[in-house]
């Protein structure tokens, strides 16, 4: 007997969200060999969400989100790409993962994807058996946002604690706390609430669907590398980066992107190199202006895309290009 409820494709990939601990006290040494549950058994152990949607669950991954990389990212989108092209009829796509670097497979969604339906990636910052866990809250949500008509259009998502963040702007501030994602710049998307789902603004930038980036044949991306900046900085792990096979770089450095002068001097000779360096700031928020003297250094600003989503970005752009001034539009549109 068929539903009427919308039918929402759960995918796991493992993370605090699939997490068993020792006991409910269990708060932080899970992360440290505890087993992570499959799709199926988190939908069974929170089966409140069938209240809300017909939940189609999809095995991917059972790990700590420390273990998910760009191979795996690929392999997501083409999961979920495949999936919605089998069946039509799913309204939605919900992603458990880890909290540590859902902020990085969120945005490579976001730019990869050309699909329709809504993508809410989840996690939770206590664990599926921890004394008030946020997992079932989160998980509720994330299904009724991915389910809801209103998500479409508003690229990949993240949410948790009641808040649905843009993939491009939210980044994760706090090592233990619930409010942990926020988006600095500008803010949440919409929350949560008890009697329903409500948007209060629109990302601009491009986001999935309308997106240039065709990765479904690659089965890796480019080495992208972040160097951080601080005081007395050489440049060292230019070189070191550069020597393992990097093809771009991210320069983390002083706001609003500046550098030690050993460190001008290195990523000056990977420029020279044919290296992609992108300039972006470790303040944690802000743009990295136009500086007439990055321009002829052949930089690339970072605008307001943090070190972690700025590599993600440089990752598939160089999939499809090395050219400077697509790199520039690109990190412009993107």
């Amino acid at each position: 007997m068929s539903s009427n409820k919308p039918r929402v494709a759960l995918i796991g990939t493992g993370g605090t969200i699939s997490s068993i601990g020792k006991d409910p006290l269990d708060l932080v040494d899970y992360p440290d060999g505890s087993r992570k549950m499959e799709v199926d058994e988190v939908l069974e152990k929170f089966d409140l969400l069938k209240e809300f949607a017909e939940p189609v669950p999809i095995r991917f991954r059972a790990v700590g989100s420390t273990h998910i990389g760009p191979a795996d990212w690929l392999d997501l989108a083409r999961t979920i790409t495949k999936a919605a092209a089998d069946d039509p009829s799913i309204a939605g796509f919900v992603i458990t993962h880890g909290t540590a670097s859902a902020e990085e497979t969120v945005y490579f969604l976001n730019l990869t994807l050309k699909i329709d339906q809504p993508v809410v990636v989840v996690g939770a910052q206590r664990p599926s058996t921890g004394i008030s866990t946020d997992a079932a809250i989160n998980l509720v949500n994330a299904t009724r946002t991915a389910a809801d008509p209103a998500s479409r259009g508003m690229g990949a998502l993240l949410m948790l604690n009641d808040e649905i963040q843009a993939a491009r702007e939210v980044t994760k501030t706090s090592t233990l706390r619930m409010q942990t994602f926020r988006s600095p710049d500008f803010g949440v998307l919409g929350h949560v609430d008890g009697d329903g789902v409500y948007y209060y603004r629109a990302p601009l930038r491009r986001r999935m669907p309308d997106v240039e980036f065709d990765v479904s044949g690659l089965t890796d991306l480019p080495r992208v590398d972040i160097v951080p900046c601080y005081a007395g900085a050489d440049g060292t792990a230019v070189e070191a980066y550069i020597a393992a096979g990097a093809k771009g770089l991210i320069s983390a450095g002083f706001a609003p992107g500046l550098l030690t002068p050993a460190q001008d001097a290195a990523f000056d000779a990977a420029v020279a190199q044919g290296i992609t360096v992108v300039q972006a700031s470790r303040a944690g928020s802000g743009r990295v202006p136009h500086r007439k003297a990055l321009i002829p250094r052949g930089f690339v600003s970072a605008d307001n895309l943090n070190p972690q989503k700025a590599r993600v970005l440089l990752m598939v752009a160089l999939a499809h290009t090395t050219n400077l001034d697509d790199l520039r539009r690109i990190f412009a549109e993107y």
